[in-house]
């Protein structure tokens, strides 16, 4: 995969770091200069951009993300593609860490402590299912814990990769369709 660091890509992200790596492609820390912030710079390898499954997947997660509002959801700022092929997606930088980082370091998580990200966690999630998206994939390292407006322990629900999500009723019979097929 190719390495983004030091590079500016759409001509207003500097990539800074790696911050995380996959099969499918790699997260980065980067700068946005115009707009005096950091963001996260998720880019999926471009030799994978042949492969329809996995592009639907990508844009899946980013037309899911860009749908949620709820403050413990990591926000979408940006999707596309890159004149080399590659799918991106531009999330809000989230610095902290996700709750098995948080757990190796610290042991088991006061119940109290445990059930107030967990209820902010849940709403999070309500909020996806009265949209007809259903998350799929969470787990610990993929709530990330931060410090937002001085609150600490505010988690952030993230990656969106593997949901289904449901098309609008439909108009005739006011039932839910499914976007993607059982089993798969």
């Amino acid at each position: 995969m190719e390495d983004y660091v030091g590079q500016t890509i759409l001509g207003q992200f500097r990539i800074l770091q790696e911050i995380g790596r996959g099969g499918m492609g790699a997260v980065y820390k980067a700068e946005q200069p115009d707009m005096d912030r950091l963001v996260a710079v998720k880019i999926l390898h471009p030799r994978l951009a042949s492969r329809s499954d996995l592009v639907l997947r990508f844009r899946r997660e980013a037309r899911a993300m860009s749908r949620l509002t709820h403050p413990n959801t990591v926000r979408v700022l940006l999707f596309g593609q890159l004149d080399s092929g590659a799918l991106y997606i531009v999330m809000e930088f989230l610095d902290g860490k996700n709750l098995l980082q948080v757990e190796r370091k610290e042991g088991p998580l006061d119940p109290a402590r445990a059930g107030n990200i967990m209820i902010q966690v849940c709403g999070a999630l309500g909020e996806a299912h009265q949209q007809g998206i259903v998350h799929r994939d969470l787990k610990p390292e993929n709530i990330v814990l931060s410090t937002q407006g001085g609150i600490a322990d505010f988690p952030k629900v993230l990656d969106f990769g593997l949901a289904k999500m449901k098309d609008p009723p439909d108009p005739k019979t006011g039932s839910m369709r499914a976007l993607t097929q059982q089993g798969a």
